[in-house]
């Protein structure tokens, strides 16, 4: 099955989207994991407060991120692992604005990738009573994991998204999200013959 993607998962330290402090890689390639990555990222000056709330989401305090490198000298790691994949994320539009909140936090522009979401896919595939991430893992057969640690987030969300392209029979990401009624999205800049465009 050439089921090529990446699976990406961000912890953030407070409410706001810019301030990544851990994220999550798994490389999919002919619907198989060949790769996973997980690093700390030091959230940018000014969004670097470790709120109590997200703490007890997480686990990850200050100090844990305190020598992480920061979101500009991490994001080209980010990229490279990617490697001009489709990323995937359990409600995709959460994991994407921090990207696109943290390249802002910091001036840089927001890598182009087309992505889809795992929530949207389980949601026309399975029949549950929740589509969080945990229960929608547990249908494709993925169960026992620490949920909100980034690595383990992103190895759920991967799982589905495999489960999900056998259980449709789709070739590839594109395929899967016409059968499962959603579209492709983007983020960064994207270049046609007349003018860049940037779509959010």
């Amino acid at each position: 099955m050439p089921l090529n993607f990446t699976a990406i998962d961000f912890e953030t330290a407070n409410s706001s989207s810019a301030s990544a402090c851990s994220v999550g890689l798994v490389k999919v390639r002919d619907g198989a994991v060949v790769d996973t990555a997980s690093w700390y990222i030091k959230p940018p000056l000014g969004y670097d407060a470790f709120l109590e709330w997200n703490t007890r989401i997480h686990g990850i305090v200050a100090e844990d991120c305190a020598d992480a490198r920061g979101w500009v000298e991490q994001l080209p790691d980010l990229v490279a692992f990617a490697e001009g994949d489709h990323l995937v994320a359990h409600n995709a539009g959460f994991d994407m604005g921090v990207i696109k909140a943290a390249c802002a936090a910091t001036f840089v522009d927001v890598p182009t990738f087309d992505y889809l979401c795992s929530l949207q896919v389980a949601r026309k595939t399975y029949n549950l009573d929740s589509y969080r991430l945990p229960v929608a893992a547990m249908a494709a057969g993925f169960e026992d994991f620490r949920h909100h640690d980034a690595l383990a987030d992103a190895e759920a969300c991967a799982a589905i998204m495999i489960h999900a392209a056998k259980r449709h029979e789709a070739s590839d990401i594109a395929h899967l999200a016409t059968i499962a009624g959603t579209r492709v999205k983007s983020i960064g800049v994207v270049v046609d013959d007349h003018a860049p465009m940037v779509l959010g």
